[in-house]
């Protein structure tokens, strides 16, 4: 297959680049929709209780409060006559909104939960209507039209859930333009630092933007037919950036180390194709395989991420196996156009001496060398232990965005906050005694500060004033009932009281869904949990598989997946440091609280499937040196001088597009980019560096062990950088190991 691809790139290389240009224009046309088609929210398991107790909310009821218009009158109190005028014809607007529902307000109800202690601030809850894209665009239009000074007697701000959501979205569209703005002039930089000359720098980005410009219209199109979040773009432009940036550079410095040695072009683009193109279609299966992972979670957030990885991916390295060779075909020698002053001429066999002299070093004396490492790195995987899990809300945002300045103010100045409440729904009907007694119980639970249903409202299990909500609670066929806290919400305690209000008796034949931002909290962690093992078990096991099928060992694919373990492990480890346990959030400005479930579980994936990648890029060049005669110790540090210089480089490259997201003000894509750059410079360095030839030297001729059966196997369907070759003539090492693998 990769000689038919060189053949065709050789011999159709203007054919190709025009139908490549003619692909890139119209999936470039495409994919400028993305935005229109994909959507927010998406943390939640459809199937879940609280899931479904949103929906039948929504079903009965108009759904729950998700917008606080937070009023503050600007002299005396809300009770002053020009402020209650104000107010009063304020919220007679809102009812008269198509775009929101249950619009309730101090003044309707004249109930002191909607009014602070101080009499100054008032509340006017609502429902926005629509699904997650809908609810942000009415949310948007609410906000603007309602916000601000009302006839100098009132100041409106917008809190709760929609007003999060759409500064949120709003955010992350700033963040990643500055993201973008910083990473690709970056890039190029480094791109002429590492390869010297203007044509070879420019390559890789030819295969960025075809990889980028490819999964936005492949985003467009699935978003067409399903949910997709929105912050899948900021992944597609950080993966196809950085990847097809790995992907050329491999194949780009192949072809012109073939160059050096003074072959033809034809037969530099063939033998480029036959090795590190291989290495390409290996490396992008095992991106693609960690990426795939996150399709078995039912949050469509992360199911995104997963439609956006693994299209990247297969893009990046379609576009590398194709476009890249008729580039060279077409461009031979002047590939190196465009030299810089100070860039050296590329030499025969393109060693890198500095990582050749390390790994050597490194296996004169291995333990002595790897165990210094090995414990820097468990110690910063140490907070680890500590792990707390949660889902976004305010405190992802800058303290000085709007929503989060109303959500501090009603946690500070009310007693329990509306739009924190869990929300209970029993879909059948209920008779007015047993609906007593039951929200009767739930007032006497630890932490509740109120509970509100269509019989009254109760407080530490007695009857109290009416709330404000009263009878709308009541349907023929569905009651709910409204638990108030005055906890913080998400925290350890409001977790728990989920559980006891779940524990709690209901009416007799009866079996209440249990909702609210807590219950979608503990929900979507039990729901990651239960699906963590399965995910982790798939990736696993299609890893090992692939690296067996590229190594003919068994022993190989244990030693990868425990390093990438070691080093994912430190960068996980540094991240929850940094912003469970808030260490540094003064320098990056983000508010320390426990780590996004989904992000945290995209950031393994991530780094999971790109230190494979580098994996491959070592481990192909070593088995290729091996298969060819030389001992174990020689081909790792021949292998290592190929390749260092490309993993370090492509590492640093990738690197920058990830960390570009440090400067974004929304916590959960600082802890994303941070995160994901320190995973892979932790495995080009340390684990490539240090750990791979310090383990392949202590496993000495068993690193290449495989049972007989599997090497039967391995013969027939395996596939290796250099492709079928004559048979090599056994070392003294080797003849002494007749288990030993060779291609």
């Amino acid at each position: 297959m990769f000689d038919r691809l060189a053949e065709l790139a050789i011999r159709r290389s203007r054919l190709v680049l025009i139908v490549a240009v003619v692909a890139v224009a119209l999936m470039a046309a495409v994919g400028l929709g993305a935005f229109g088609k994909l959507q927010g929210g998406g943390y939640d398991d459809p199937s879940s209780p609280s899931s479904r107790a949103k929906a039948a909310i929504e079903e009965e009821f108009g759904g729950q409060t998700n917008l606080v218009l937070l009023v503050t009158a600007a002299e005396g109190g809300v009770d002053a006559p020009a402020a209650e005028r104000s107010g009063r014809a304020l919220v007679a607007q809102l009812k008269n909104e198509r775009d929101l529902d249950n619009v309730v307000s101090y003044w309707d109800t004249g109930s002191t939960a909607l009014r602070s202690g101080d009499g100054r601030e008032a509340m006017v809850l609502a429902h926005v209507k629509g699904d997650a894209t809908q609810q942000e665009k009415n949310a948007e239009h609410v906000i603007d039209a309602y916000t601000g000074t009302r006839d100098g007697s009132l100041t409106v701000r917008a809190g709760g859930g929609a007003a999060v959501n759409s500064d949120m979205a709003a955010q992350s569209s700033e963040d990643l333009v500055l993201a973008e703005g910083i990473a690709v002039p970056l890039t190029l930089v480094l791109l002429l630092v590492v390869f010297g000359s203007v044509v070879a720098a420019l390559l890789p980005l030819v295969i960025g933007v075809i990889a980028i410009a490819g999964t936005f219209a492949l985003l467009y199109l699935l978003g067409s037919a399903t949910d997709v979040s929105v912050f899948a773009t900021n992944l597609t432009t950080a993966l196809g950036l950085g990847l097809g940036i790995d992907y050329a550079l491999l194949m780009l410095s192949r072809f012109r180390e073939q160059l050096a040695t003074g072959a033809s072009v034809d037969d530099a683009v063939r033998h480029t194709v036959r090795t590190a193109g291989r290495t390409v279609a290996f490396s992008a299966a095992t991106v693609a395989v960690a990426l795939a992972a996150l399709l078995l979670f039912p949050q469509f957030f992360l199911r995104s991420f997963g439609y956006a990885g693994v299209g990247v991916v297969a893009i990046a390295a379609l576009s590398t196996l194709f476009v890249m060779p008729a580039l060279f075909a077409v461009l031979g020698h002047r590939v190196n156009s465009g030299r810089l002053p100070w860039a050296n001429r590329p030499r025969s066999g393109a060693r890198a001496p500095l990582w050749g002299r390390l790994a050597r070093t490194v296996m004169r004396r291995p333990a002595f060398t790897a165990l210094p490492v090995l414990a820097v790195l468990l110690l910063a995987a140490g907070p680890l232990l500590g792990l707390s899990f949660g889902t976004p809300d305010e405190r992802v945002l800058p303290e000085d965005a709007g929503s989060r300045q109303v959500s501090a103010v009603l946690r500070q100045d009310f007693d329990g906050s509306d739009d924190a409440a869990v929300h209970v729904v029993i879909d059948q009907p209920v008779s007015e005694d047993p609906l007593a007694v039951y929200a009767t119980g739930l007032s006497r639970l630890p932490g509740v500060v109120r509970v509100e249903a269509s019989t009254g409202t109760y407080t530490d299990g007695k009857a109290a004033a009416a709330g404000p909500a009263g009878a709308a609670l009541g349907r023929p066929g569905a009651q709910r009932v409204t638990v108030v806290s005055g906890l913080t919400p998400k925290s350890e305690a409001a977790q728990s009281l989920v559980g006891r209000i779940r524990a709690a008796a209901p009416p007799a034949g009866t079996h209440p869904l249990v909702g609210g931002v807590d219950a979608e909290l503990v929900d979507s962690k039990q729901s990651v949990s239960d699906r963590l093992p399965l995910a982790l078990g798939t990736v696993a096991l299609t890893t090992f598989v692939l690296l067996f099928l590229f190594t003919g060992s068994v022993v190989q694919p244990l030693r990868a997946l425990v390093l990438n373990m070691i080093s994912l492990g430190a960068a996980l480890g540094v991240m929850t440091w940094m912003f469970q346990d808030g260490h540094l959030s003064s320098v990056f400005g983000f508010t320390a609280q426990p780590m996004d479930t989904s992000m945290t579980v995209l950031m393994f994936c991530i780094a999971f499937g790109l230190s494979m990648d580098y994996e491959v890029f070592v481990t192909s060049r070593i088995k290729e040196l091996h298969d060819l005669g030389e001992s174990t110790e020689t081909a790792v540090a021949d292998g290592l001088g190929h390749t260092g210089r490309i993993v370090s480089a492509a590492a640093c490259l990738l690197a920058v597009s990830f960390f570009a997201f440090g400067t974004a003000k929304l916590s959960f894509m600082q802890m994303f980019g941070l995160g994901s750059a320190l995973a892979i410079l932790i495995d080009a360095v340390a684990v490539r560096g240090v750990l791979v030839p310090a383990a392949m030297r202590l496993l000495g001729r068993s690193a290449w062990y495989a049972p007989g059966f599997l090497r039967k196997v391995h013969g027939r369907f395996g596939l290796s950088e250099g492709g079928p070759a004559p048979e090599p003539a056994l070392t003294p090492e080797a003849a002494q190991q007749p288990t030993l693998v060779r291609d």
